[in-house]
C-alpha cells in the first residue's frame, strides 16, 4: 500500500481513529530533505503494509494539524497508536534508520 495524502478535515478519521499504527509525514514540495525521504518512505508504506500506516500531509495546504502539533520544521514524522502520538522525529534519515524507529516506535 502507498503512502497516502491527508488533509486537515480527514486527519481525525484517517490518523486519530485508525486501527492500525499510523505515520504522518509532514511536508512541502519545495522541501528538499522532503523530496530525500519519499522513496524510502512509499518502500517502508508497502514493507509495513497492514501494519502501519503512512501518510502525509502538505503543509502549505494543510497547517490546522501540523500547528497543533507544534511542527516548526520538515519533514516531521509523528507516530500515532490509539489516536495519540507516541514518538515523532524531525528531518531527513536513510532508510534503515527510519525503519529501526519504526521498529520502536510500533
Amino acid at each position: 500500500m502507498a503512502t497516502q495524502p491527508v488533509t486537515d478535515s480527514q486527519f481525525d478519521a484517517e490518523v486519530r481513529q485508525s486501527d492500525t499504527p499510523v505515520i504522518v509525514d509532514f511536508w512541502a514540495e519545495w522541501c528538499g530533505p522532503c523530496k530525500q525521504i519519499g522513496p524510502a518512505l512509499e518502500e517502508l508504506s508497502e514493507e509495513y503494509a497492514g501494519k502501519v500506516k503512512i501518510v502525509k500531509v502538505n503543509i502549505d495546504e494543510n497547517q490546522e494539524q501540523a500547528a497543533a502539533l507544534g511542527v516548526r520544521g520538515i519533514p516531521a514524522l509523528f507516530m500515532f497508536k490509539g489516536g495519540e502520538v507516541v514518538s515523532n522525529r524531525m528531518g531527513a534519515a536513510p532508510k534503515a534508520a527510519l525503519k529501526s524507529w519504526i521498529d520502536e516506535s510500533i
